[in-house]
């Protein structure tokens, strides 16, 4: 080989390095892009669920938007109407963490099985139909829509069943 060939060898090599030093920038970009996105939507669902939070805590706020307890009757039902929907709103955590590939397919299965023996309970379910009960991602609403009815299938007789939404 002549130093002419070995000059050029190690600049293609060195061109190379580069190009996959850039390929590599760009995808740790995409990765830090898609875990911001992932804890932008976290810290929003955290904000709404201590909203419902304080409602759990004094349910006479919850009177502030009365559409949101026309189903309720006593401090009780409220109290159990958004403590549901804390539940939901970290289940919303861990599926769009999942959805983005930030959770392992064994991990957010063993939540998916959590939420499936919570959404069997009559409270859930009532919270759930409820007319006022809005999720705000459609395809999580679509999503525990499905867990629902596994829910109810699953311990069919044993749970109140939900009013078709």
């Amino acid at each position: 080989m002549t130093l002419q060939e070995l000059q050029v060898t190690f600049q293609a090599l060195s061109s190379l390095a580069i190009a996959g030093g850039f390929i590599f920038t760009a995808m740790q970009f995409r990765s830090y892009r898609k875990a911001q996105h992932v804890a932008n939507f976290a810290k929003l669902v955290e904000m709404q669920m201590h909203l419902r939070e304080m409602r759990v805590h004094d349910p006479k706020l919850a009177e502030v938007y009365r559409h949101d307890i026309e189903s309720t009757h006593s401090e009780k039902e409220v109290r159990e109407y958004f403590f549901n929907l804390m539940q939901l709103s970290v289940f919303e955590i861990v599926w769009f963490a999942h959805r983005h590939g930030q959770l392992p397919d064994d991990y957010f299965r063993s939540w998916e099985e959590r939420m499936l023996d919570i959404a069997s309970e009559a409270s859930f379910q009532r919270m759930m139909a409820a007319p006022s009960m809005k999720i705000m991602h459609d395809e999580f609403q679509g999503y525990m829509l499905g867990v629902l009815r596994r829910a109810q299938q699953r311990g069919a007789g044993t749970a109140t069943p939900a009013a078709g939404r």
